[in-house]
């Protein structure tokens, strides 16, 4: 096996879009998924692109009410390349036998090729080779190179090159019922050996522009005189033609190369313009890929992560490749966050949550420029955030637990159920210690860099506003902070069985990250002073940090004020009846209960404080707050979350690998296991079809580097 190559022999339908996920070629500005570039969007195939930060605000009716969602663009297909033989159909899914398929990702160059033999309904045999990269180099730039040679037949070949602008965004089964037609077309056109396209989002208004420059090489006679390449010019399409004589062993390349360019990029005039230009002026693809490669190179002397076993060590490449591919040093460049599911496919919208807390460890030694960035990112949302907190009564910034192009909130106020058929309220937005996230990258990135210039600037104001909004949220109970109406990273509570209001009182991991936050905040004036913070916040913060409240039953940390009431789920007989219950809030609503009335969880929360703090910085915490806390009780309460949790999420086998790995070595390894395995072999179900998991694959990483 060869750690830098992942390789896929055959074609089975149900593994496609796992497939396509796994093996994307991005560039951090855009990426584009492996689809097969004869396919169209057919339930099988998913020829998705998305550039980073370019979102689409839509209104759409579900369950008798008007929602608006913002979804990340899934932009026009630059792919389209096809083939047909004199007298038979253009070459697409399901039009011939496939005698051989195999995809190769070669992730040390970020080169994807295919290696293809068909047979056509008339016995014609024709082999494909096609390769092709988003550049590293370059991320305005993709190509593609397409090899056809016909085996056993000669006659004439023609070759379609084509920019498709008619996509829509259908890559999740679950967002059917929403409006997903973002693009509007504007122009297409065909001149000069260049095809251009050009669309608009339909209510953000972002021009995305896509030029592309195809030439053939090869064949014994080209009909018709060079003038005479067939065009086609459609609402949204564009295309170009070419008619070959070829003999049966004989060779035909062609090489696309296309520029991508939207209206939110510098230093160009008009995104059209820029990307024409950018298609006339790049070279051909060997060069582009000479420069690619190189880019690549650079990347992994920072970026690369050791394992002794070598199938380990190509699940470790794999996931630090996609790591890169959506958060490269192009990003630094960029007004983007770091969307949970990469640039990868279409689930939770390409909205941006807590993931990056899961990448900073990993990125920020290495990449302190791209971490910067992904904090300016929510340093721009700064007024969003601040407004968000007075809308709610509250001061300082409160940010949303999903966000995109302008930092509102965005969680959907419904979810949809598959396993019941039924649209339900969503509280996730409850989840406010996403600013408890921001903080720690901000500490992050802090530690890795010694930057005492970003601690006095727009990082310290990110500290002191998130701190702000956390002292609002308190009040001061019999002695202690409590926080009360919020959620903790475990999403199965969002409330108390018989309670009205959602929320949740003393989540341990918000209460706890809170007086975390208030020392930091407390570090950080040390270090910069105290300018802007008047001593009246000062001296809240300092009793923060000292009295908040956390609860504890059968001496172990309880998960929020009130679980040891809930009852205890007969995991036996749930597991017995259903098999994987990671699910478990949809098997439980689908059965007309909830999760609310039962010590389950769907993911690490208590243990995330293992996670963040290590059980030193969790003693420090705990004891700081006056309570008693010893190696006994972090025991006792490690083994009582494990027993309670079904690792509905990719991040909880991160977590749990880690704590036990320091905690009680050995331990480990199932989750560990599981953590590897996750997205490599879509262990969610189905769901890395829909884009990869981010901080999960970082997290991974991070397990992997030395303590």
């Amino acid at each position: 096996m060869n750690p830098w190559l992942l390789t896929d022999d055959g074609f089975a339908p149900a593994h496609e879009g796992l497939r396509e996920a796994l093996t994307t070629l991005g560039n951090g500005y855009f990426a584009t998924r492996g689809a097969v570039p004869e396919a169209q969007a057919d339930g099988v195939h998913y020829p998705g692109t998305y550039v980073a930060g370019c979102y689409d605000r839509l209104v759409s009716q579900v369950a008798g009410r008007r929602v608006d969602n913002e979804d990340l663009v899934n932009v026009p297909n630059w792919l389209p390349l096809t083939f047909r033989a004199t007298g038979g159909d253009w070459f697409a899914p399901g039009h011939a036998e496939i005698l051989t398929s195999r995809h190769t990702l070669d992730m040390r160059r970020g080169v994807l090729t295919r290696l293809l033999r068909i047979r056509d309904p008339q016995e014609r045999i024709t082999r494909l080779e096609q390769c092709r990269l988003v550049s590293m180099d370059d991320p305005h730039v993709a190509a593609m190179t397409m090899t056809v040679v016909p085996e056993n037949w000669s006659g004439t070949l023609e070759i379609r090159s084509a920019l498709d602008g008619r996509v829509t965004n259908r890559g999740v089964a679950r967002y059917h019922g929403l409006a997903d037609r973002h693009l509007m077309p504007i122009r297409a056109y065909a001149s000069g050996g260049v095809i251009e396209l050009l669309t608009r989002t339909v209510t953000s208004r972002v021009e995305i522009a896509l030029a592309a420059r195809t030439t053939l090489a090869g064949g014994r006679h080209h009909i018709g005189a060079e003038g005479e390449v067939r065009e086609d010019v459609q609402e949204g399409w564009v295309s170009e033609e070419w008619a070959v004589e070829v003999a049966a062993g004989e060779e035909v390349v062609v090489e696309k190369v296309v520029a991508l360019y939207t209206s939110r990029d510098r230093a160009i005039a008009e995104s059209g313009a820029a990307a024409r230009t950018a298609v006339v002026r790049a070279d051909g693809f060997q060069s582009l890929l000479r420069r690619h490669t190189r880019a690549w190179d650079r990347l992994w002397q920072r970026a690369h992560v050791t394992a002794e076993d070598t199938e380990v060590q190509q699940i470790l490449n794999l996931y630090v490749f996609h790591l890169l591919q959506t958060a490269s040093p192009h990003v630094a460049e960029l007004d983007t966050g770091l969307p949970a599911r990469g640039l990868h496919g279409e689930a939770y919208r390409g909205h941006v949550f807590w993931d990056d807390l899961f990448v900073f460890p990993f990125l920020a030694p290495r990449f302190p420029d791209i971490t910067q960035a992904l904090l300016r990112y929510r340093w721009r949302r700064l007024p969003e955030a601040r407004w968000a907190a007075r809308a709610a009564g509250r001061t300082g910034a409160m940010f949303p637990w999903q966000s995109g192009s302008d930092g509102r909130e965005e969680t959907p106020r419904l979810h949809f159920n598959p396993r019941s058929g039924r649209w339900l309220p969503d509280h996730s937005h409850l989840q406010r210690h996403v600013g408890l996230a921001v903080a720690h990258n901000v500490w992050q990135h802090y530690r890795a860099t010694k930057d005492i210039g970003f601690l006095a600037g727009f990082g310290g104001q990110l500290l002191v506003e998130i701190a702000r909004f956390f002292a609002s949220l308190a009040t001061c109970e019999e002695g202690r902070y409590v926080i009360r109406g919020v959620m903790g990273p475990d999403e199965y509570h969002d409330g108390y069985p018989g309670r009205d209001e959602p929320g949740l009182d003393n989540n341990a991991y918000t209460n706890v990250m809170t007086a975390w936050l208030m020392r930091r905040v407390l570090d950080m004036i040390g270090l910069v002073g105290d300018e802007g913070v008047s001593r009246q916040e000062i001296d809240l913060f300092t009793g923060m940090a000292r009295r908040v409240r956390v609860d504890f039953h059968d001496g172990v940390i309880s998960q929020f004020e009130g679980y040891q009431a809930l009852e205890e789920l007969d995991w036996a007989a749930y597991r017995k009846k259903y098999g994987d219950i990671r699910r478990l809030d949809r098997i439980l609503e689908a059965e007309g209960d909830t999760p609310n009335r039962y010590k389950a969880s769907k993911q690490a929360d208590v243990l995330m404080l293992f996670h963040l703090l290590g059980r030193e910085g969790l003693d420090e915490i705990l004891t700081g707050l006056g309570y008693r806390w010893n190696a006994a009780m972090a025991a006792r309460t490690v083994d009582y979350y494990l027993a309670r949790t079904c690792h509905g999420s990719t991040l909880s086998a991160v977590v749990h690998a880690g704590v036990l790995a320091r905690l009680r070595p050995g331990a480990s390894e199932p989750f560990l296991v599981e953590a590897l395995n996750n997205d490599v072999k879509d262990l969610q179900g189905g769901t890395t079809a829909e884009g990869i998991h981010l901080g999960a694959m970082a997290g991974v990483a991070v397990l992997f580097e030395a303590p």
